[in-house]
């Protein structure tokens, strides 16, 4: 069980000169010097194209023992009509190299649109396309829904058959959904600010972490908005991913940094 805070991508003009990247460092040396500082990082590029082979290479070599990229998978599967019919983007997906990670290669999060409603049959078709493994490497798939029809018992029971995290998304417009479904949690934190040096304050940044010690450890915190029974989310355990993704994205990985803190002082 570990539990990895992280950023989303490396490459961002705010963070240079001093911010996060020392002055002077060069931008091909953005992502090592990430990587030495946080667990994880989300890429947001796959989300818009295919990458090649020896990029994912690339990335696995600049990138210490440990760290994990996650993928945020393409548009052209989850921004359509009807999600049963995205099989064939995503083979082209699972098919572009990301084997090349190895042992870096963390979740692949599928993001749905805020506007995509919960429809029994092309929800549990959609989860039985996401593939097991990828040249004998197990894959782990999240999900992120939006509007508040996927807060419904099947949904949370369709997520759990398949082995699917449902992502817990600070963000407005999507229903925060607490329940657990796999052996990993998935955490978008998007409510950071600008005027707050950490991104969350204090307070904030404990929360988060008493979620996350509490998901690495298998149970069900209090308080949190779960959409079918509590009890069921208890049990789970595994590592544990969490994203300071967006809001003020200069705060990022201070963020990320402090909540990794806050974490060390709760083992």
């Amino acid at each position: 069980m570990t539990i990895r805070t992280g950023i989303g991508g490396w490459t961002y003009p705010d963070w240079r000169g001093g911010t996060f990247y020392p002055e002077g460092l060069r931008q091909a040396d953005e992502l090592s010097y990430a990587a030495e500082r946080l667990g994880a990082i989300e890429v947001n590029g796959t989300f818009y194209r295919l990458q090649k082979p020896e990029s994912f290479a690339k990335w696995r070599d600049e990138t210490p023992a440990g760290f994990v990229f996650a993928l945020k998978g393409s548009r052209f599967v989850t921004n359509r009509k009807d999600l049963s019919q995205a099989g064939e983007s995503i083979d082209k997906f699972i098919g572009q190299g990301i084997a090349e990670l190895d042992d870096k290669l963390g979740p692949i999060l599928w993001q749905l649109a805020k506007t995509k409603r919960f429809e029994r049959d092309e929800t549990a078709a959609f989860l039985a396309l996401l593939p097991a493994e990828v040249a004998g490497l197990p894959l782990r798939h999240a999900i992120e829904v939006g509007h508040d029809s996927f807060a419904c018992p099947q949904f949370v029971d369709l997520a759990r058959e398949a082995g699917v995290a449902i992502v817990w998304s600070e963000d407005e417009g999507r229903a925060p959904i607490a329940d657990r479904t796999a052996g990993f949690a998935y955490l978008r934190c998007q409510k950071m600010r600008s005027e707050c040096e950490t991104g969350y304050d204090g307070e904030g940044l404990a929360r988060i972490a008493e979620m996350c010690r509490e998901w690495a450890a298998g149970t069900a915190p209090d308080g949190l908005p779960y959409a079918h029974d509590r009890a069921g989310s208890t049990g789970y355990g595994g590592d544990v991913f969490a994203f300071m993704i967006n809001g003020a994205k200069e705060r990022a990985p201070a963020a990320a940094m402090a909540l990794a803190e806050q974490l060390e002082g709760l083992q």
